[in-house]
Formats: structure tokens, sequence, C-alpha cells
């Protein structure tokens, strides 16, 4: 049998939070580098507990974790980053839920994966400044910029630059995408398939930029709103179609949405 340390420690950004017993709590935990941990924080629900500042929903925090036979338990916790802004505004709370609830939907237990760590920091810390600079940037842009990378680390990026069929580079005009695929097929090959539809030339590139670019060379992309929406319609439906169900986050950012307008 391998032998396995009886204490490790690890950075963690909190995903989710469910109560255990009287007084205990089951943390869902995203690391660089031991991936999503199911972790316990004993006695973190006593009005005395000093853990429970440092393991809010979303927070980045410092652990040490000990062994266990069920779950392995946090001893030591230090906030390092705690993104209080994203708790100031429920719209931002529904965002950042959507973050958290996709990453876990797209992950297992034990399983590394540095480059979603990267870019669900990223995404946390973005969130959170701009829930203290609303005007900041485009919130949509940076959940689609978000999306399209959790696609790509876990295992699932689209094929947006080449031809499924052919192989041979896209051109600059109506494509056909299949969401079932992940990809686009040129017109040659895309245009008689039942499975496939219409894809204009500027979603494309809007997608393939949001693919190959980091988030501050993205951050201040002026996107006209059809265009966006058609962008935010291609990546949810591939989203769902990998899932096969609809995430709850979904449905509480829209609640919110229809509040706010009203």
């Amino acid at each position: 049998m391998e032998h396995r340390q009886r204490a490790y420690r690890t950075h963690g950004v909190i995903l989710k939070r469910r109560n255990q017993g009287d007084a205990d709590r089951i943390l869902t935990i995203f690391t660089p580098h031991r991936g999503k941990l199911d972790l316990i924080a004993k006695g973190i629900r006593k009005t005395s507990s000093r853990k429970a500042g440092h393991l809010e929903s979303f927070s980045h925090a410092s652990l040490m974790v000990a062994q266990a036979r069920t779950w392995d338990i946090i001893t030591e916790v230090v906030t390092v980053e705690s993104y209080r802004h994203i708790r100031d505004d429920l719209e931002t709370i529904g965002r950042a839920s959507y973050v958290g609830e996709l990453l876990d939907s797209f992950t297992e237990l034990h399983d590394e994966n540095q480059g979603l760590w990267d870019v669900l920091l990223i995404t946390l810390r973005e969130l959170n400044r701009l829930a203290s600079q609303p005007d900041a940037f485009d919130a949509k842009l940076l959940l689609r910029w978000y999306e399209i990378h959790l696609l790509s680390f876990a295992g699932f990026q689209p094929q947006l630059f080449t031809c499924l069929a052919s192989g041979e580079d896209l051109k600059e005009e109506i494509n056909y995408l299949s969401i079932e695929e992940g990809g686009v097929y040129s017109p040659q090959y895309g245009t008689d398939l039942h499975h496939t539809e219409p894809l204009e030339p500027d979603a494309l590139k809007i997608l393939r930029h949001l693919l190959r670019s980091s988030w501050p060379n993205v951050a201040s992309l002026q996107i006209r709103h059809h265009v966006m929406m058609r962008v935010e319609n291609v990546l949810h439906r591939m989203l769902i179609n990998i899932l096969e169900r609809q995430l709850k986050s979904v449905d509480f950012l829209r609640k919110v949405s229809r509040m706010q307008r009203n």
C-alpha cells in the first residue's frame, strides 16, 4: 500500500458547503495541486469557532489538513483572498455561484488541474473588482471567457479554427456549428448536415478570441449586443450538452436579473 502523509498544506477555494451533524460542515474545495476535495471543518458552526470567518463561500484560503478515514479534517486555516465584495451584491453572488457550480460539475475528486485553478482565481478576483467598480468591464464577457477556458482545461475545448470534417482552416464566412460535436464545419461539409446550424463570422471571431486570449487581452473588448448574445447561447448549449442538465445557479441569475429590471 502506498504510504500517505498524515497531514498536508494546500491552498483552496471554497466551492460549496453543507452542514454535517450538530456543529460541523463539509466543504467542497478546489485546490491547485490536489484538485477537488471534500473536507470537514469540525465545530465550525459553533459561535466560538475561529475558522468560520476564513471558510466563507468563494474565499481563497491556506489550509492545514489532517488525513482521516471519511473526510480529511481542516485543522488550521488562514484567509489568502476573501473576495468580500462578491458577497455584497446579489447578482455578483449569483455569478460566483455559477462559476463555482460549473467548476464543481466539470471536475472529479482528486483530479489535479492547475489550469482550472488559475482561471478560477482570475475570475473570482475580477468578479470581486467588478462588485466594487461596476463599470470596470462587462460581467457577461468575463463569464464567457471563463466558460470557454473551463471547457478547454476540462478536456472539451471546442474546435473553432479548423473544419471538423476536412481539418482545413475555416474561412471568414458563414460556417456551420455542431453543438453535439463541439466544433465547426466549413460550408462545403456542414450545409446539409441535420445537426448543424449557421454560425456567423462575428460570433466565431469572438469565440476564437476568447479561447486563445488571456483575460487582460479580453477585458476591454466592446462587443455588439446581438453578437454577445449569440456567443452566450453557443457556449451555454455546449455546456448543457456535455453536462446533460441545467445548472441551478443559472436559474438564480435569471431571477435576479429580472428583479433588477423590474
